[in-house]
């Protein structure tokens, strides 16, 4: 089974790098936005096993966003993307319900690890 994946960035040839690049490895996209209020509403809307979100967004920001998505999906999993992680964000993200970070200089495979590892506990319980 093919995990379904949003991918949320603000930045639209990221944003579409992503979806190109996680299709083609064989995840589905079944939604992507550019902001944390799009995030909320395709999360809702899409059902997905996993939220990719970036962090540093105009409006409400990735942590925020990813708050509220859990406040109203308890066992949504959510993977922070971002250029800008250090440990200190780490455990913020960690607070607000992030399962996971990956930095983009990490790159897609790593993004990719963590997507499968996701997805394998949510199907295993």
């Amino acid at each position: 089974m093919s995990a379904k994946v949003v991918v949320i960035d603000d930045t639209p040839h990221v944003r579409a790098m992503l979806v190109e690049m996680l299709g083609i490895d064989g995840f589905t996209v079944v939604g992507q936005g550019g902001s944390g209020a799009e995030a909320i509403l395709v999360a809702d809307q899409r059902d997905p096993d996993v939220i990719i979100i970036d962090y540093q967004m105009p409006g409400i920001d990735g942590l925020e966003a990813s708050r509220r998505i859990r406040a109203r999906r308890p066992d949504q999993s959510i993977i922070l993307y971002t250029a800008y992680l250090d440990h200190e964000l780490e455990l913020r993200a960690a607070e607000a319900g992030v399962a996971a970070c990956v930095g983009k200089v990490e790159g897609l495979n790593q993004l990719e690890r963590r997507i499968l590892e996701l997805t394998r506990a949510i199907h295993r319980t």
